[in-house]
Protein backbone atom coordinates (compact mmCIF):
# COMPACT_ATOMS: atom_id res chain seq x y z
CA UNK A 1 0.00 0.00 0.00
CA UNK A 2 1.48 3.54 -1.26
CA UNK A 3 2.15 5.48 2.06
CA UNK A 4 -0.66 8.13 1.52
CA UNK A 5 -2.69 9.57 4.50
CA UNK A 6 -5.89 8.25 5.21
CA UNK A 7 -7.97 11.15 3.89
CA UNK A 8 -6.52 11.39 0.41
CA UNK A 9 -5.28 7.49 0.29
CA UNK A 10 -6.26 5.74 -2.98
CA UNK A 11 -6.84 1.97 -3.52
CA UNK A 12 -4.42 0.32 -6.43
CA UNK A 13 -7.10 -2.18 -6.48
CA UNK A 14 -9.58 0.74 -8.76
CA UNK A 15 -7.16 -0.71 -11.86
CA UNK A 16 -10.19 -3.24 -12.19
CA UNK A 17 -12.38 0.17 -12.31
CA UNK A 18 -10.11 1.76 -14.69
CA UNK A 19 -10.11 -1.62 -16.88
CA UNK A 20 -13.87 -1.21 -16.94
CA UNK A 21 -14.47 1.69 -19.00
CA UNK A 22 -12.93 3.80 -16.14
CA UNK A 23 -9.86 5.59 -17.50
CA UNK A 24 -6.92 6.81 -15.35
CA UNK A 25 -8.08 10.09 -15.48
CA UNK A 26 -11.69 9.66 -14.03
CA UNK A 27 -10.11 7.27 -11.68
CA UNK A 28 -7.92 10.21 -10.26
CA UNK A 29 -11.10 12.51 -10.36
CA UNK A 30 -13.36 10.36 -8.33
CA UNK A 31 -10.52 9.87 -5.99
CA UNK A 32 -9.26 13.50 -5.23
CA UNK A 33 -9.46 14.66 -2.22
CA UNK A 34 -11.63 17.81 -1.47
CA UNK A 35 -10.75 20.29 0.83
CA UNK A 36 -6.68 20.93 2.17
CA UNK A 37 -4.81 18.10 2.70
CA UNK A 38 -2.26 17.14 5.68
CA UNK A 39 1.65 18.09 4.73
CA UNK A 40 3.32 15.43 4.10
CA UNK A 41 7.50 15.25 3.57
CA UNK A 42 7.87 11.41 2.43
CA UNK A 43 10.04 11.56 -1.02
CA UNK A 44 8.08 10.38 -4.30
CA UNK A 45 7.94 6.72 -5.17
CA UNK A 46 9.95 5.21 -7.69
CA UNK A 47 8.83 4.62 -11.16
CA UNK A 48 7.69 0.69 -11.30
CA UNK A 49 9.07 -1.24 -14.37
CA UNK A 50 10.68 2.08 -16.20
CA UNK A 51 7.23 2.88 -17.64
CA UNK A 52 6.79 6.61 -17.17
CA UNK A 53 4.13 7.73 -15.92
CA UNK A 54 1.59 10.04 -18.16
CA UNK A 55 1.01 12.98 -15.59
CA UNK A 56 4.78 14.47 -15.57
CA UNK A 57 5.75 14.43 -12.20
CA UNK A 58 5.64 17.99 -9.88
CA UNK A 59 9.39 19.42 -9.18
CA UNK A 60 10.57 18.30 -5.62
CA UNK A 61 9.75 21.66 -2.64
CA UNK A 62 13.06 22.62 -0.71
CA UNK A 63 13.21 20.97 2.15
CA UNK A 64 13.55 23.43 5.14
CA UNK A 65 17.13 24.57 6.22
CA UNK A 66 18.12 23.65 9.49
CA UNK A 67 18.05 26.13 12.15
CA UNK A 68 21.10 27.66 13.46
CA UNK A 69 22.07 27.72 17.06
CA UNK A 70 22.76 30.79 19.35
CA UNK A 71 21.33 34.69 19.34
CA UNK A 72 20.97 36.15 15.85
CA UNK A 73 24.02 38.79 15.04
CA UNK A 74 22.60 42.20 16.31
CA UNK A 75 24.41 43.69 13.45
CA UNK A 76 21.48 41.73 11.55
CA UNK A 77 18.30 43.60 9.84
CA UNK A 78 16.15 41.46 8.56
CA UNK A 79 15.45 37.87 10.70
CA UNK A 80 15.84 34.63 9.71
CA UNK A 81 12.73 32.77 8.16
CA UNK A 82 12.29 29.24 7.15
CA UNK A 83 11.02 28.64 3.76
CA UNK A 84 7.39 27.12 3.68
CA UNK A 85 6.50 24.12 1.74
CA UNK A 86 3.05 24.35 -0.25
CA UNK A 87 0.97 22.00 0.86
CA UNK A 88 -0.04 20.85 -2.20
CA UNK A 89 2.98 19.87 -4.19
CA UNK A 90 3.78 17.22 -1.81
CA UNK A 91 0.20 15.92 -2.55
CA UNK A 92 0.43 16.33 -6.29
CA UNK A 93 3.82 14.33 -6.32
CA UNK A 94 2.39 11.14 -4.21
CA UNK A 95 -0.47 11.86 -6.49
CA UNK A 96 1.32 11.23 -9.32
CA UNK A 97 3.41 8.20 -8.38
CA UNK A 98 0.31 6.46 -7.64
CA UNK A 99 -1.19 7.52 -10.80
CA UNK A 100 2.18 5.96 -12.08
CA UNK A 101 1.56 2.52 -10.09
CA UNK A 102 -2.01 2.54 -12.12
CA UNK A 103 -0.60 3.27 -15.35
CA UNK A 104 1.78 0.59 -14.84
CA UNK A 105 -0.44 -2.03 -13.69
CA UNK A 106 -3.05 -1.30 -16.53
CA UNK A 107 -0.14 -1.62 -19.66
CA UNK A 108 1.18 -5.19 -17.78
CA UNK A 109 -2.39 -6.26 -17.31
CA UNK A 110 -3.32 -5.07 -21.09
CA UNK A 111 -0.40 -6.90 -22.47
CA UNK A 112 -1.05 -10.56 -20.86
CA UNK A 113 -5.02 -9.87 -21.55
CA UNK A 114 -4.04 -9.89 -25.68
CA UNK A 115 -1.96 -13.70 -24.62
CA UNK A 116 -3.92 -15.90 -26.94
CA UNK A 117 -2.07 -18.76 -26.06
CA UNK A 118 -1.56 -20.77 -22.34
CA UNK A 119 2.73 -20.35 -22.88
CA UNK A 120 2.78 -16.90 -24.34
CA UNK A 121 0.63 -15.97 -20.94
CA UNK A 122 2.55 -18.09 -18.84
CA UNK A 123 5.98 -16.07 -20.24
CA UNK A 124 4.51 -12.41 -19.89
CA UNK A 125 2.89 -13.22 -16.34
CA UNK A 126 6.68 -14.08 -15.38
CA UNK A 127 8.39 -11.74 -17.04
CA UNK A 128 5.68 -8.86 -15.97
CA UNK A 129 5.85 -10.06 -12.04
CA UNK A 130 9.64 -9.81 -12.22
CA UNK A 131 9.91 -6.46 -13.63
CA UNK A 132 7.39 -5.27 -10.46
CA UNK A 133 9.34 -7.20 -7.83
CA UNK A 134 12.99 -6.01 -9.17
CA UNK A 135 14.12 -9.36 -10.20
CA UNK A 136 16.32 -10.32 -13.15
CA UNK A 137 15.21 -14.49 -13.51
CA UNK A 138 11.67 -16.56 -12.40
CA UNK A 139 9.69 -19.36 -12.93
CA UNK A 140 5.84 -20.16 -13.26
CA UNK A 141 5.01 -23.25 -12.49
CA UNK A 142 1.61 -24.66 -14.23
CA UNK A 143 0.22 -27.44 -12.18
CA UNK A 144 -3.69 -27.32 -11.37
CA UNK A 145 -5.16 -28.52 -8.22
CA UNK A 146 -7.64 -30.31 -10.04
CA UNK A 147 -5.05 -32.88 -12.25
CA UNK A 148 -6.56 -32.73 -14.84
CA UNK A 149 -3.49 -30.86 -16.49
CA UNK A 150 -1.81 -29.35 -18.21
CA UNK A 151 1.88 -29.56 -16.52
CA UNK A 152 4.38 -27.05 -17.13
CA UNK A 153 7.27 -24.56 -16.47
CA UNK A 154 8.26 -21.68 -17.98
CA UNK A 155 11.73 -19.86 -17.24
CA UNK A 156 12.48 -16.15 -17.45
CA UNK A 157 16.52 -16.04 -17.58
CA UNK A 158 16.57 -19.79 -16.89
CA UNK A 159 17.58 -21.97 -19.74
CA UNK A 160 16.03 -26.00 -19.68
CA UNK A 161 19.35 -27.03 -18.33
CA UNK A 162 18.88 -24.72 -15.31
CA UNK A 163 15.19 -25.84 -14.78
CA UNK A 164 16.15 -29.42 -14.68
CA UNK A 165 18.78 -28.37 -11.98
CA UNK A 166 16.01 -27.24 -9.89
CA UNK A 167 13.86 -29.80 -10.51
CA UNK A 168 16.57 -31.95 -8.72
CA UNK A 169 16.05 -30.58 -5.43
CA UNK A 170 13.18 -31.72 -3.42
CA UNK A 171 9.84 -30.03 -3.71
CA UNK A 172 9.27 -29.44 0.03
CA UNK A 173 12.48 -27.17 0.01
CA UNK A 174 11.36 -25.04 -2.82
CA UNK A 175 9.02 -21.92 -2.92
CA UNK A 176 6.60 -23.48 -5.30
CA UNK A 177 6.91 -27.00 -4.26
CA UNK A 178 5.30 -25.69 -0.77
CA UNK A 179 2.47 -23.53 -2.10
CA UNK A 180 2.07 -26.87 -4.65
CA UNK A 181 1.80 -29.28 -2.12
CA UNK A 182 -0.02 -27.02 0.20
CA UNK A 183 3.14 -27.79 3.19
CA UNK A 184 2.58 -25.41 5.92
CA UNK A 185 3.17 -22.04 5.14
CA UNK A 186 2.14 -22.44 1.52
CA UNK A 187 -1.02 -20.29 1.28
CA UNK A 188 0.36 -16.99 0.86
CA UNK A 189 3.71 -15.35 -0.46
CA UNK A 190 6.95 -17.03 0.56
CA UNK A 191 10.16 -14.60 0.84
CA UNK A 192 13.37 -16.08 1.10
CA UNK A 193 15.79 -12.72 1.63
CA UNK A 194 18.63 -14.23 2.11
CA UNK A 195 18.91 -17.99 1.19
CA UNK A 196 22.78 -18.86 2.35
CA UNK A 197 21.41 -17.70 5.83
CA UNK A 198 18.79 -19.51 6.25
CA UNK A 199 18.54 -22.31 8.99
CA UNK A 200 17.25 -25.61 7.80
CA UNK A 201 17.70 -25.10 4.09
CA UNK A 202 18.33 -28.41 1.79
CA UNK A 203 21.69 -29.03 0.57
CA UNK A 204 21.07 -29.93 -2.73
CA UNK A 205 19.11 -26.21 -2.53
CA UNK A 206 22.00 -24.67 -1.62
CA UNK A 207 23.76 -26.23 -3.66
CA UNK A 208 22.07 -25.76 -6.79
CA UNK A 209 21.66 -21.91 -5.69
CA UNK A 210 25.08 -21.37 -5.78
CA UNK A 211 25.51 -23.09 -9.46
CA UNK A 212 22.76 -21.34 -10.52
CA UNK A 213 24.13 -17.72 -9.03
CA UNK A 214 21.12 -16.51 -7.05
CA UNK A 215 20.83 -15.75 -3.38
CA UNK A 216 17.13 -14.81 -2.94
CA UNK A 217 13.38 -15.67 -4.27
CA UNK A 218 9.93 -14.44 -3.29
CA UNK A 219 6.88 -16.54 -4.41
CA UNK A 220 3.23 -16.22 -5.05
CA UNK A 221 0.91 -19.12 -5.33
CA UNK A 222 -1.74 -18.65 -8.66
CA UNK A 223 -5.38 -19.28 -7.93
CA UNK A 224 -8.37 -18.08 -8.53
CA UNK A 225 -11.66 -19.16 -6.43
CA UNK A 226 -13.55 -20.89 -9.22
CA UNK A 227 -10.60 -22.91 -10.66
CA UNK A 228 -8.74 -23.00 -7.17
CA UNK A 229 -5.06 -23.61 -7.29
CA UNK A 230 -3.27 -23.45 -10.76
CA UNK A 231 0.11 -23.07 -10.08
CA UNK A 232 2.97 -20.89 -8.71
CA UNK A 233 5.35 -17.76 -9.62
CA UNK A 234 9.18 -17.52 -8.27
CA UNK A 235 10.94 -14.79 -9.18
CA UNK A 236 15.18 -14.98 -8.15
CA UNK A 237 17.55 -12.23 -7.40
CA UNK A 238 21.31 -12.26 -7.40
CA UNK A 239 22.06 -10.80 -4.52
CA UNK A 240 19.85 -11.05 -0.72
CA UNK A 241 16.91 -8.87 -1.19
CA UNK A 242 13.28 -9.17 -1.08
CA UNK A 243 10.34 -6.97 -2.21
CA UNK A 244 9.24 -3.68 -0.63
CA UNK A 245 5.76 -3.44 0.63
CA UNK A 246 4.68 -1.22 -1.93
CA UNK A 247 5.72 -4.05 -4.58
CA UNK A 248 4.31 -6.80 -3.11
CA UNK A 249 1.29 -5.19 -3.22
CA UNK A 250 1.47 -4.17 -6.70
CA UNK A 251 2.40 -7.50 -8.13
CA UNK A 252 -0.14 -9.37 -5.65
CA UNK A 253 -2.73 -7.40 -7.87
CA UNK A 254 -1.08 -8.58 -11.32
CA UNK A 255 -0.63 -11.85 -10.14
CA UNK A 256 -4.61 -11.79 -9.04
CA UNK A 257 -5.42 -11.00 -12.48
CA UNK A 258 -2.86 -13.33 -14.26
CA UNK A 259 -4.64 -15.89 -12.42
CA UNK A 260 -8.12 -15.16 -13.85
CA UNK A 261 -6.77 -15.09 -17.32
CA UNK A 262 -4.58 -17.97 -16.59
CA UNK A 263 -8.15 -20.26 -15.87
CA UNK A 264 -9.38 -19.19 -19.20
CA UNK A 265 -6.69 -20.39 -21.28
CA UNK A 266 -6.56 -23.59 -18.94
CA UNK A 267 -10.05 -24.10 -20.13
CA UNK A 268 -9.16 -23.42 -23.45
CA UNK A 269 -6.57 -25.85 -23.81
CA UNK A 270 -8.05 -28.89 -21.94
CA UNK A 271 -10.99 -28.09 -24.72
CA UNK A 272 -8.80 -28.45 -27.25
CA UNK A 273 -7.00 -31.19 -25.80
CA UNK A 274 -10.27 -32.63 -25.43
CA UNK A 275 -11.54 -32.31 -29.07
CA UNK A 276 -8.14 -33.13 -30.43
CA UNK A 277 -8.09 -36.72 -28.49
CA UNK A 278 -11.53 -37.70 -29.92
CA UNK A 279 -10.69 -36.29 -33.45
CA UNK A 280 -7.88 -39.02 -33.05
CA UNK A 281 -9.51 -41.66 -31.76
CA UNK A 282 -12.27 -41.52 -34.85
CA UNK A 283 -9.47 -41.98 -37.42
CA UNK A 284 -7.97 -45.36 -37.69
CA UNK A 285 -5.56 -46.31 -34.73
CA UNK A 286 -3.20 -47.96 -37.43
CA UNK A 287 -2.66 -48.49 -41.32
CA UNK A 288 -3.42 -51.65 -42.50
CA UNK A 289 -0.50 -53.99 -44.41
CA UNK A 290 -1.11 -54.83 -47.69
CA UNK A 291 1.16 -56.45 -50.43
CA UNK A 292 2.17 -53.94 -52.79
CA UNK A 293 1.75 -50.88 -51.24
CA UNK A 294 3.03 -49.02 -48.55
CA UNK A 295 0.87 -46.09 -46.32
CA UNK A 296 1.31 -43.25 -43.97
CA UNK A 297 -0.90 -40.57 -43.07
CA UNK A 298 -0.38 -37.55 -41.26
CA UNK A 299 -2.67 -35.62 -39.50
CA UNK A 300 -2.73 -31.69 -37.73
CA UNK A 301 -6.40 -31.07 -35.80
CA UNK A 302 -7.12 -26.88 -35.87
CA UNK A 303 -7.38 -24.93 -32.43
CA UNK A 304 -11.21 -25.72 -32.46
CA UNK A 305 -11.02 -29.37 -33.62
CA UNK A 306 -12.30 -29.57 -37.41
CA UNK A 307 -13.88 -32.75 -39.59
CA UNK A 308 -11.04 -33.75 -41.85
CA UNK A 309 -10.67 -37.33 -41.82
CA UNK A 310 -8.93 -40.20 -44.18
CA UNK A 311 -9.43 -43.94 -43.67
CA UNK A 312 -7.63 -47.28 -45.61
CA UNK A 313 -9.37 -50.15 -45.16
CA UNK A 314 -8.34 -53.65 -46.99
CA UNK A 315 -11.80 -55.21 -49.31
CA UNK A 316 -12.39 -57.66 -50.54
CA UNK A 317 -10.22 -59.71 -53.67
CA UNK A 318 -6.89 -58.09 -51.79
CA UNK A 319 -8.08 -54.42 -52.78
CA UNK A 320 -7.67 -51.35 -50.88
CA UNK A 321 -9.78 -48.65 -49.98
CA UNK A 322 -8.64 -45.40 -49.60
CA UNK A 323 -10.73 -42.08 -48.35
CA UNK A 324 -9.98 -38.52 -47.70
CA UNK A 325 -12.58 -35.81 -46.86
CA UNK A 326 -13.63 -32.59 -44.89
CA UNK A 327 -16.99 -31.71 -43.46
CA UNK A 328 -18.38 -28.18 -43.01
CA UNK A 329 -18.09 -26.22 -39.34
CA UNK A 330 -15.70 -27.16 -36.57
CA UNK A 331 -15.97 -27.62 -32.80
CA UNK A 332 -17.45 -30.80 -30.89
CA UNK A 333 -20.56 -31.33 -33.81
CA UNK A 334 -18.24 -31.41 -36.51
CA UNK A 335 -16.14 -34.50 -35.51
CA UNK A 336 -19.13 -35.71 -34.80
CA UNK A 337 -20.32 -35.53 -38.11
CA UNK A 338 -17.03 -36.46 -39.38
CA UNK A 339 -17.03 -39.72 -37.09
CA UNK A 340 -20.66 -40.68 -38.55
CA UNK A 341 -19.27 -40.03 -42.27
CA UNK A 342 -16.30 -41.68 -42.01
CA UNK A 343 -18.34 -45.05 -40.52
CA UNK A 344 -20.82 -44.87 -43.55
CA UNK A 345 -18.09 -44.92 -45.94
CA UNK A 346 -16.71 -47.77 -44.63
CA UNK A 347 -20.01 -49.88 -45.07
CA UNK A 348 -20.55 -48.35 -48.46
CA UNK A 349 -16.78 -49.33 -49.39
CA UNK A 350 -17.14 -52.84 -48.47
CA UNK A 351 -20.73 -53.45 -50.23
CA UNK A 352 -19.52 -51.65 -53.98
CA UNK A 353 -16.27 -50.65 -53.33
CA UNK A 354 -14.85 -51.13 -57.13
CA UNK A 355 -17.42 -48.30 -57.73
CA UNK A 356 -16.17 -45.20 -56.25
CA UNK A 357 -19.15 -43.21 -57.58
CA UNK A 358 -21.75 -45.66 -56.40
CA UNK A 359 -20.26 -45.35 -52.61
CA UNK A 360 -20.24 -41.63 -52.98
CA UNK A 361 -23.50 -41.68 -54.56
CA UNK A 362 -25.21 -43.73 -51.44
CA UNK A 363 -22.77 -41.56 -49.01
CA UNK A 364 -24.92 -38.35 -50.82
CA UNK A 365 -28.13 -40.10 -49.55
CA UNK A 366 -27.52 -40.77 -46.34
CA UNK A 367 -26.02 -37.07 -45.58
CA UNK A 368 -29.32 -35.72 -47.29
CA UNK A 369 -31.36 -37.50 -45.04
CA UNK A 370 -29.41 -37.31 -42.01
CA UNK A 371 -27.46 -34.12 -42.62
CA UNK A 372 -29.92 -31.75 -44.64
CA UNK A 373 -27.70 -28.64 -43.00
CA UNK A 374 -24.71 -29.84 -43.39
CA UNK A 375 -21.95 -30.38 -46.53
CA UNK A 376 -18.82 -32.15 -47.09
CA UNK A 377 -15.92 -32.78 -49.76
CA UNK A 378 -15.07 -36.76 -50.30
CA UNK A 379 -12.75 -38.82 -52.64
CA UNK A 380 -12.65 -42.23 -52.51
CA UNK A 381 -10.12 -44.37 -54.04
CA UNK A 382 -10.57 -48.16 -54.83
CA UNK A 383 -6.91 -50.03 -55.33
CA UNK A 384 -5.85 -52.63 -56.90
CA UNK A 385 -2.12 -53.26 -55.39
CA UNK A 386 -0.81 -55.83 -57.95
CA UNK A 387 -1.79 -54.16 -61.07
CA UNK A 388 -1.12 -50.99 -59.41
CA UNK A 389 -4.08 -49.58 -60.58
CA UNK A 390 -6.49 -46.65 -59.07
CA UNK A 391 -10.20 -46.29 -59.67
CA UNK A 392 -11.58 -43.02 -57.87
CA UNK A 393 -13.83 -40.47 -57.47
CA UNK A 394 -14.42 -37.40 -55.74
CA UNK A 395 -16.41 -34.77 -54.32
CA UNK A 396 -15.90 -31.32 -54.72
CA UNK A 397 -12.50 -32.23 -53.22
CA UNK A 398 -9.36 -31.46 -54.28
CA UNK A 399 -7.31 -33.66 -57.23
CA UNK A 400 -4.72 -36.19 -55.69
CA UNK A 401 -0.85 -35.89 -56.48
CA UNK A 402 1.33 -38.12 -58.34
CA UNK A 403 5.34 -37.86 -57.33
CA UNK A 404 7.24 -39.99 -58.97
CA UNK A 405 11.18 -40.13 -60.46
CA UNK A 406 9.38 -38.98 -64.27
CA UNK A 407 6.52 -37.23 -63.67
CA UNK A 408 4.50 -35.16 -60.65
CA UNK A 409 1.58 -34.09 -61.50
CA UNK A 410 -2.21 -33.94 -60.34
CA UNK A 411 -4.56 -36.18 -61.63
CA UNK A 412 -7.15 -34.80 -63.61
CA UNK A 413 -10.19 -35.31 -62.24
CA UNK A 414 -13.98 -34.31 -63.08
CA UNK A 415 -15.35 -31.19 -61.30
CA UNK A 416 -18.27 -31.80 -58.95
CA UNK A 417 -20.19 -30.43 -56.01
CA UNK A 418 -19.53 -31.49 -52.90
CA UNK A 419 -21.85 -33.30 -50.56
CA UNK A 420 -25.10 -32.00 -49.57
CA UNK A 421 -25.36 -29.49 -52.26
CA UNK A 422 -27.19 -31.08 -54.70
CA UNK A 423 -30.29 -33.11 -54.91
CA UNK A 424 -28.51 -35.56 -56.43
CA UNK A 425 -24.97 -36.23 -57.03
CA UNK A 426 -22.91 -38.18 -59.92
CA UNK A 427 -19.75 -37.87 -61.24
CA UNK A 428 -17.72 -39.94 -63.50
CA UNK A 429 -14.73 -42.16 -61.62
CA UNK A 430 -11.17 -42.01 -63.17
CA UNK A 431 -8.73 -44.07 -63.74
CA UNK A 432 -5.31 -43.82 -62.79
CA UNK A 433 -2.17 -46.36 -63.49
CA UNK A 434 0.78 -45.73 -61.16
CA UNK A 435 4.50 -46.63 -62.44
CA UNK A 436 6.45 -48.58 -59.97
CA UNK A 437 8.36 -46.43 -57.11
CA UNK A 438 5.77 -43.83 -57.43
CA UNK A 439 3.32 -42.64 -54.52
CA UNK A 440 0.27 -40.80 -54.81
CA UNK A 441 -0.94 -38.28 -52.37
CA UNK A 442 -4.12 -37.51 -51.25
CA UNK A 443 -4.81 -34.49 -49.25
CA UNK A 444 -7.60 -31.96 -47.57
CA UNK A 445 -7.58 -28.28 -48.41
CA UNK A 446 -6.70 -27.64 -45.25
CA UNK A 447 -3.04 -28.09 -46.59
CA UNK A 448 -3.85 -25.30 -49.05
CA UNK A 449 -5.79 -22.93 -46.84
CA UNK A 450 -3.02 -22.75 -44.29
CA UNK A 451 -0.34 -21.33 -46.16
CA UNK A 452 -2.82 -17.66 -46.80
CA UNK A 453 -2.07 -18.10 -49.99
CA UNK A 454 -4.80 -18.00 -53.52
CA UNK A 455 -5.98 -21.47 -54.59
CA UNK A 456 -3.79 -21.43 -57.70
CA UNK A 457 -0.39 -20.17 -55.74
CA UNK A 458 -1.55 -23.18 -53.31
CA UNK A 459 -1.44 -25.66 -55.66
CA UNK A 460 1.86 -24.08 -57.06
CA UNK A 461 3.46 -24.63 -53.74
CA UNK A 462 2.35 -27.81 -53.05
CA UNK A 463 3.99 -29.03 -56.62
CA UNK A 464 7.05 -27.35 -55.97
CA UNK A 465 7.55 -28.88 -53.01
CA UNK A 466 6.46 -32.13 -54.24
CA UNK A 467 9.02 -31.82 -56.78
CA UNK A 468 11.89 -30.90 -54.38
CA UNK A 469 11.61 -34.30 -52.41
CA UNK A 470 14.73 -35.78 -52.47
CA UNK A 471 15.84 -39.00 -54.10
CA UNK A 472 16.59 -40.30 -50.82
CA UNK A 473 13.10 -39.70 -49.56
CA UNK A 474 11.13 -40.85 -52.18
CA UNK A 475 11.11 -44.30 -50.91
CA UNK A 476 9.15 -43.80 -47.54
CA UNK A 477 6.35 -42.19 -48.04
CA UNK A 478 6.42 -40.91 -44.07
CA UNK A 479 9.42 -38.98 -45.38
CA UNK A 480 7.80 -37.88 -48.81
CA UNK A 481 4.55 -36.61 -46.26
CA UNK A 482 6.52 -35.03 -43.80
CA UNK A 483 8.56 -33.06 -46.69
CA UNK A 484 5.44 -31.68 -48.10
CA UNK A 485 4.34 -30.62 -44.69
CA UNK A 486 7.56 -29.05 -44.04
CA UNK A 487 7.97 -26.95 -47.35
CA UNK A 488 4.34 -26.42 -48.09
CA UNK A 489 3.83 -24.42 -44.73
CA UNK A 490 6.79 -23.51 -43.06
CA UNK A 491 7.91 -21.61 -39.59
CA UNK A 492 6.03 -24.75 -37.73
CA UNK A 493 2.48 -23.76 -39.54
CA UNK A 494 1.95 -27.73 -40.34
CA UNK A 495 1.70 -28.14 -36.30
CA UNK A 496 -0.64 -25.22 -34.85
CA UNK A 497 -0.49 -22.17 -36.79
CA UNK A 498 -3.78 -22.33 -38.80
CA UNK A 499 -7.23 -22.90 -38.29
CA UNK A 500 -8.10 -25.97 -40.72
CA UNK A 501 -7.50 -29.19 -40.01
CA UNK A 502 -4.54 -30.60 -42.04
CA UNK A 503 -4.66 -34.48 -43.77
CA UNK A 504 -1.71 -36.29 -46.02
CA UNK A 505 -2.71 -39.90 -46.85
CA UNK A 506 0.26 -40.85 -49.29
CA UNK A 507 0.59 -44.61 -50.88
CA UNK A 508 3.86 -45.64 -52.22
CA UNK A 509 3.69 -48.18 -55.16
CA UNK A 510 6.72 -51.62 -55.06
Amino acid sequence: MLDISSRVRVHVETLLAAQNDMGVCDAFEQYAPVGKPDTMNAPHPPKVAGIDSTVPSPAHTVAPAPATSGTPSATSATPVTEPRTAPGAVLQDRLAGWVSDLTTLHELTERLARTGSLDSALKEAVHAGAALVGARRGLVVLEPGDGLGPETTVGLGLGRADLGHIETVPRSSLPYGRILDGLPGGDGELAQPDLFAEDGLDPRHREVAARLGYAASYALPLSTEAAGRLGAAVWLYDEPAEPVERQRHLVGLYTRYAAEHLARLVEVERTRTCMATIAEELLPSRLPRVAGVQLAARHRTGPRGGGDWYDALPLPDAALGLAVGSVTGSGPSAIAAMGRLRASLRAYAVMEGEDPVAVLSDLELLMRLTEPARSATALFAYVEPALRRITLAGAGHSPPLVIGDRRIEYVETSLSAPLGMLACWEAPGVELAALPGETVLLYTDGLLQRTGESVDRSFARLHAAAAGVPRALRTDPGAIADHVLRTVLPDGLDEAGGTEDVVLLAARFE
